[in-house]
């Protein structure tokens, strides 16, 4: 009998433990939520070519579909635990037959500025694509009017600050402010963007709970190191000549980055751009013969912040430019984009291997998309 209960007894515990210990884990799904935003707001016009009537009200509803980091990978610790998403954003702007209508989709992060027990102060950034139903046509069905957007597929960024009040672990209602860029990088024209700034309201339900319990290590500190680094890209402009054709702009950059606190990356250094598309129009205005060349070129010296999230990379930067091609610019430019690091190593001659998106833009105009590659040694 005693050795019945014994093997009764070993059973249940093997049964129990593996249960007991499982039933510590968290939720897989914890920290996943959807919030919904109304927005009302007005296109923006950012510069005096923007000639296009602006519409009195304009209005989008926005679906996010957010997680909240609990720190299973380092950088969301490092990174104080930021809410990463997907986010669809329908557009209405008011008035369809110039602007038509606008869907975007695009990955975001949200981080913290202030956090009190029952509020919070947050900011969130995104960018992807975005498709418009309208744009500058010739032809049926004819749109000369919208000088915004030249092409039905863009880009599509977003940038939302809200304050936000936490009722329960389910529940978040939300209100604050927003700005949308919709344009295709020039690679269409005529492109000079359509921005609308405006307010929003909303709220936030997740299934299990919004706060999961955070994971809290020791990380280990990574080195403020240099590294030596080259990007080379490629983007496509359309040229201001006969047929409007599409053509390459080749961009290499050589610049250091010094990183510090683990989690950013400094950097300063030299941007080249050779632009085919003022290389076709000096040709076809016959401007500068047989010097086209000199004046189809940029050149910059830029600085700026890369700031890590495991192996993906968000890139700003700000250059100022020491030479211009003929169809000059203003002085200065930003980039933003993404890199994704296919290789990360402390040790080896390539300690980075990289993806680059690089938007390039002057103000609030977009000049052109840049997509490449670049190693860190």
């Amino acid at each position: 009998m005693t050795r019945y209960l014994l093997k009764l007894c070993t059973v249940l515990f093997c049964i129990q433990c593996p249960g007991s210990l499982f039933a510590q884990e968290q939720d897989p799904r914890a920290g996943f939520g959807i919030e919904t935003n109304l927005m009302a707001g007005r296109v923006i016009r950012h510069t005096a070519k923007f000639t296009a009537p602006i519409p009195p009200l304009s209005t989008a509803f926005d679906v996010n579909f957010i997680w909240q980091t609990y720190g299973k990978k380092e950088w969301q610790q490092r990174r104080n635990f930021p809410v990463v998403g997907i986010g669809i954003t329908g557009t209405d702007y008011g008035n369809n037959a110039v602007f038509g209508r606008a869907v975007g989709i695009y990955p975001n992060l949200q981080v913290t500025l202030l956090r009190r027990k029952t509020f919070e102060w947050t900011l969130r950034l995104g960018d992807g694509l975005g498709y418009v139903t309208r744009k500058y046509q010739t032809t049926t069905p004819v749109d000369t009017v919208n000088t915004a957007i030249g092409s039905n597929l863009n880009d599509f960024a977003v940038i939302m600050t809200d304050l936000r009040f936490h009722i329960d672990d389910h529940w978040q209602l939300q209100f604050g402010a927003n700005l949308t860029h919709i344009s295709n990088g020039d690679y269409h024209q005529p492109n000079l963007g359509v921005n609308m700034g405006g307010l929003h309201f909303g709220m936030q339900y997740s299934p299990v709970t919004n706060r999961p319990r955070k994971i809290v290590k020791e990380l280990p500190q990574l080195k403020d190191r240099w590294l030596v680094e080259t990007r080379v890209g490629i983007g496509y402009t359309e040229s201001r000549s006969p047929g409007n054709p599409e053509l390459p702009t080749y961009v290499g950059s050589v610049y250091a980055t010094r990183r510090w606190h683990s989690k950013n990356k400094l950097m300063i250094g030299f941007d080249a751009a050779y632009h085919r598309d003022v290389f076709a129009f000096l040709k076809w205005c016959s401007l500068y013969r047989h010097f086209e060349d000199r004046h189809s070129w940029d050149g910059a010296i830029f600085g700026g912040n890369e700031f890590l999230l495991g192996r993906v990379g968000i890139v700003t930067q700000l250059g100022i430019y020491y030479h211009q091609t003929y169809l000059k610019f203003d002085p200065f430019y930003e980039k933003v984009g993404i890199n994704y690091y296919l290789v990360k190593s402390e040790h080896g001659v390539v300690k980075e291997l990289f993806l680059s998106s690089l938007l390039l833009a002057h103000e609030f105009s977009a000049q052109y998309a840049e997509f490449g590659i670049g190693a860190g040694f």
